[in-house]
């Protein structure tokens, strides 16, 4: 039992819930702060292709290659992760993750063969398959009940990071060089300096987690194992559609601009900024909404909600794209932190598991998409491609069959005490 100080100045007691439902924001931002800078150095892998390409002598399937295997080592690995730390709490396992991608950087920094680049790319990989299952983690305990706003912020340094990425590379590696890439281990060590305070609050407050646990399980829904696993499938149906389409976007919306619309480079790049831009806004609004109105409600006016300025992009001039994509952006990324804060309330004992079955998902599916949605540009056209994934959002229909958690009923078990 911890104490605290009355108005008079005299200690009484904290129950466990009180603490449990007490927000962290100094953890929130640090380890929003972290996910900045780790999907920063995640972003540079393919921000570089270009130059290992021409370094190396590879051909479009080896640069393919790249790609899988940073995603299969940063996707695969994460529910594993998730679900050990489950069982056995790792606090400081961020900052062993943080380790592997130091290493991995420095060694892609010194690269030279093919062989050693893929082994480089899947050490960060594997760094990036420890951070985020543990990272949302980590927030989930320092959210005091606002879980959504708690993952929101959690997302939007990951957001910002993935912008800022490309950036730093064509300010820094295009014009120095392969070996400049190892000055980005400073960040990395910034980070593991973060994470050793994280972790140290990690050790000290455990007991959050099992707190929360016990609270949702015993107060939130009494579902069948059935009803569960159903409602898990859907959420990652939805995660499907929403990876498919941010792909298409964040990976041809350059080429679909110069293609239809006969614009600069610069200028098809000022117009996928802005839609960055809209998708660190929703991202930021997501989790706030699910907390107030329900985590289901948000979920379905996200996926569902977009189809129709999706449909109409196609068919759009360059002036309503522009206005479209704003749209899409801010809509379309509130649902990832509606999405995992739903599935982590429907399987409230095994956060570490769900966050890295949905986060290794949410990777696979934008590596896939890529893949996939690249593979049809070559045989048809990237119009063509658009026109397709103007329908994915309509999969949001799906919705209609998870069952009520979190909603506005249940509001007040996700305020503090």
């Amino acid at each position: 039992m911890l104490n605290k100080m009355n108005n008079t100045g005299t200690a009484v007691p904290v129950s466990a819930k009180e603490v449990t439902q007490t927000t962290v924001y100094s953890i929130l931002l640090m380890i929003s702060f972290s996910h900045l800078l780790n999907d920063t150095i995640q972003s540079l892998i393919p921000s570089i292709y270009p130059l290992v390409k021409k370094t190396f002598h590879l051909n479009f399937s080896q640069v393919g290659l790249i790609t899988l295997t940073f995603q299969m080592a940063a996707s695969l690995l994460q529910p594993m992760v998730g679900s050990y730390t489950d069982r056995k709490p790792k606090p400081f396992s961020l900052v062993t993750g943080m380790g592997f991608t130091l290493i991995g950087l420095l060694l892609l920094s010194r690269a030279g063969s093919f062989t050693v680049l893929l082994i480089s790319v899947g050490l960060i990989g594997v760094g990036s398959s420890i951070f985020h299952p543990e990272a949302s983690k980590v927030a989930y305990m320092a959210s005091g009940g606002k879980r959504g706003l708690a993952q929101s912020i959690f997302q939007v340094g990951g957001n910002a990071g993935s912008s800022l990425g490309p950036l730093l590379a064509a300010m820094i590696i295009v014009p120095l060089g392969q070996t400049s890439i190892g000055w980005f281990s400073v960040l990395a060590l910034m980070a593991m300096v973060v994470l050793v305070l994280v972790g140290r609050w990690y050790k000290i407050n455990n007991h959050r987690i099992r707190g929360k646990s016990k609270i949702l399980s015993g107060e939130e829904h009494h579902f069948s194992r059935r009803k569960i696993v159903i409602s898990v499938i859907i959420l990652l149906v939805l995660i499907f559609s929403k990876y498919f389409y941010l792909a298409s976007m964040t990976s041809y919306f350059t080429f679909y601009l110069i293609n239809k619309f006969h614009v600069t480079v610069q200028h098809s790049q000022i117009y996928l900024f802005i839609f960055l831009l809209s998708v660190a806004a929703g991202t930021i609004l997501g989790g706030p909404l699910g907390d107030r109105f329900g985590r289901k409600y948000v979920i379905w006016f996200s996926i569902l909600g977009v189809a129709p300025f999706t449909l109409m992009l196609p068919h759009a001039n360059l002036f309503w794209t522009g206005i479209l994509t704003v749209i899409i952006g801010v809509v379309l990324a509130s649902a990832f932190s509606a999405i995992l804060v739903y599935a982590q309330e429907l399987l409230p004992g095994k956060i570490g598991m769900i966050s890295g079955l949905f986060f290794g998902f949410a990777f696979g599916m934008g590596g896939l998409g890529s893949a996939l949605l690249g593979a049809l540009a070559d045989r048809t056209s990237i119009i063509y491609v658009y026109q397709v994934c103007a329908f994915l959002p309509l999969i949001g229909l799906l919705t209609g069959f998870l069952p009520n958690i979190g909603g506005r009923k249940n509001r007040k078990t996700d305020q503090p005490a």
